[in-house]
């Protein structure tokens, strides 16, 4: 990114004109990733951070994010798949999340975490009649998560009272874990979508799951079960309860607004009443600006 763009991307921060700034896969130098940092940590209109694909490459840029978002208040969905956070990478942002006031969505799939790292997880799952925690989180593709860290995670989602999207795709998780998970899934009031695809689970992990749907009422309107060893039927029955008891939710008071974070971990460059610049370059990189209302585009069409 050049200069110019860079200094763009902080007048909007700083005017609070910007509502969605992402930087998936740009290649920024590590003195304009800190002025980023330090305008978007008084901005007021912020709301989404897509830092992407290794934007967040360093200890020094970890601490800087950490610093920013401790100042910080109106950022609700933080993306950071594909970043090598580590465990101790996450340990230096995880007080700046905890304490975060508004965020309410996190993706840290792909960040080579840990044990340890699901334990301060755990943490931003606070428990019924807790402080307010995360409605949508991603781990996907994270081996180096244990059985035992799955274990406590799914203990955290049973009691957590905010939860409601969860995204394990990708990792060897097993029948054992997936059991684990479905007793979460019956406990929880509020999980509405569950991912598990590629996750090495078979039809006994199916039978399991199909058992729960079709005995325990439960708020789950989606699990993605592909790219499993579990027959087609199995799938298809899973589906068809899921389906069923969506209709009748819908009968019984209609479906509730779905919020931008909800839709995918990698949103599309649109929000309601904003207006919205989209600088193309290669299709592993992207930058996107949004601004909170109309007038002039922040950024024109440039090259990363």
């Amino acid at each position: 990114m050049s200069g110019a763009e860079v200094r763009d991307i902080c007048r909007g921060l700083r005017d609070n004109a910007v509502r969605l700034l992402s930087l998936r896969g740009c290649r920024l130098c590590d003195r304009d990733f800190g002025r980023i940092c330090r305008a978007l940590a008084g901005a007021t209109s912020l709301a989404q951070l897509n830092l992407n694909l290794g934007v967040v490459s360093s200890p020094s840029r970890i601490k800087q994010l950490a610093e920013a978002l401790r100042t910080n208040r109106s950022i609700q969905s933080l993306f950071l798949h594909g970043s090598p956070l580590t465990d101790a990478g996450l340990a230096l942002l995880n007080p700046a999340l905890a304490l975060h006031p508004a965020l309410v969505a996190l993706d840290l799939g792909d960040c080579m975490l840990g044990d340890e790292a699901i334990n301060l997880i755990c943490g931003l799952l606070p428990p019924d009649g807790a402080k307010s925690g995360l409605k949508e989180l991603t781990l996907s593709a994270n081996p180096g998560i244990t059985p035992k860290g799955w274990s406590r995670l799914a203990i955290a989602v049973a009691h957590s009272s905010q939860v409601r999207v969860l995204n394990l795709d990708y990792n060897p998780l097993g029948d054992h874990v997936a059991g684990m998970l479905a007793v979460a899934v019956a406990s929880s009031r509020t999980l509405e979508v569950l991912d598990l695809e590629g996750t090495g689970l078979t039809n006994q992990s199916a039978q399991t799951l199909l058992d729960m749907v079709e005995n325990y009422p439960t708020a789950l309107r989606s699990l993605v079960l592909a790219e499993n060893s579990i027959s087609p039927e199995l799938q298809q029955q899973i589906c068809d309860l899921l389906s069923e008891g969506e209709e009748e939710e819908e009968v019984a008071g209609g479906a509730g607004d779905t919020q931008e974070w909800e839709r995918g971990r990698e949103p599309a460059a649109h929000q309601r009443g904003s207006s919205s610049w989209m600088c193309p370059s290669d299709p592993s990189s992207q930058m996107v600006l949004m601004t909170s209302g109309l007038g002039d585009s922040l950024l024109a069409e440039t090259e990363m």
